[in-house]
């Protein structure tokens, strides 16, 4: 029960967060300055921004770095030891995020939202 606790409070500060001060300038900004996630996405998964709705995607964009920081500083916490924690961390962090935007890429792909068509 704890985990899941842990795993809640850091999933609700690291959304939070990551609303306030990154997603809320990312909706100021011009078409040309676009996230880092957004231009991975249009790149990899050939998404194409215009016929999406920006602000769902920038949601959807924040739950999932959200839940992949939350679900890494869980595993993280479930080992004692500290070189260890460090490590898993390390070897954790690259999968975990790539294979979560691959999942948004293939949504998208899915609904028809790719430059190709």
């Amino acid at each position: 029960m704890q985990e899941f606790v842990l795993f809640m409070m850091t999933f609700t500060v690291v959304f939070l967060i990551y609303q306030i001060f990154i997603m809320a300038k990312a909706k100021r900004r011009n078409s040309t300055k676009k996230p880092m996630e957004v231009r991975y996405l249009e790149t990899r998964y050939h998404i194409n921004i215009k016929n999406i709705n920006y602000k769902n995607l920038l949601l959807v964009i924040s739950l999932v770095s959200s839940f992949d920081i939350a679900l890494l500083v869980s595993i993280v916490m479930l080992i004692s030891n500290y070189f260890l924690s460090i490590l898993a961390a390390l070897i954790l962090v690259i999968p975990l995020i790539l294979g979560s935007y691959h999942f948004i890429g293939i949504y998208y792909e899915k609904k028809g939202m790719n430059k190709n068509e």
